[in-house]
């Protein structure tokens, strides 16, 4: 559910992040531009794994992002405001990074856990990032990023920040998950 409420909020900030760089950049602009138009509607994807568990898209929506989220949203906001395209390139290069290295066994492992058809989705967006180069695509824009908009310096601390948030998206997940795995095994 957390990756729906994030994938969403993710293209609303790299959309502000292209509004922001506007003709300035053409080059980064025409990246951003290219990748969110791959990216928009791919939490449809997520969403039909989870109503195949039970919850309807209506309850999804109903749902508030977990406080990691909404600092981690925040926090590129602001820094688009302060250096430009840099900390959203570098997130999305993250994300794509992460994903390449581990979501398709992460996946995998839920398929053997709970059954092929209840995770096609995010297979599917796996195998969507694959063919269209994703992580190639969003290290290019980091590259070009860092040479114009702020340098390495900036782009390494945003990335320590972002593995910082991560990490305090993986405690918020298990504390909303294990107990209940608990309670339920009991």
């Amino acid at each position: 559910m957390e990756t729906v409420l994030r994938i969403r909020l993710n293209n609303e900030v790299d959309a502000f992040a292209l509004y922001k760089v506007g003709f300035r950049d053409n080059n980064i602009a025409q990246i951003l531009a290219h990748y969110l138009a791959e990216e928009y509607g791919h939490e449809g994807l997520f969403l039909r794994d989870i109503e195949k568990f039970g919850l309807t898209e209506a309850q999804v929506n109903a749902i508030q992002p977990f406080h990691s989220t909404d600092k981690l949203i925040g926090f590129i906001y602001l820094s688009i405001g302060r250096d430009g395209p840099l900390p959203t390139m570098v997130w999305n290069w993250l994300v794509e990074w992460y994903s390449d290295r581990y979501n398709k066994t992460i996946t995998v492992a839920a398929a053997q856990a709970f059954g092929h058809d209840l995770v096609k989705g995010s297979l599917g967006h796996i195998q969507y990032d694959e063919s269209h180069n994703h992580d190639d695509l969003m290290w290019s824009a980091v590259q070009h990023a860092i040479d114009n908009w702020g340098g390495i310096e900036k782009a390494e601390s945003y990335l320590r920040n972002f593995v910082a948030l991560i990490g305090e998206y993986f405690d918020e997940l298990r504390q909303a998950t294990v107990p209940r795995l608990k309670r339920a095994a009991a």
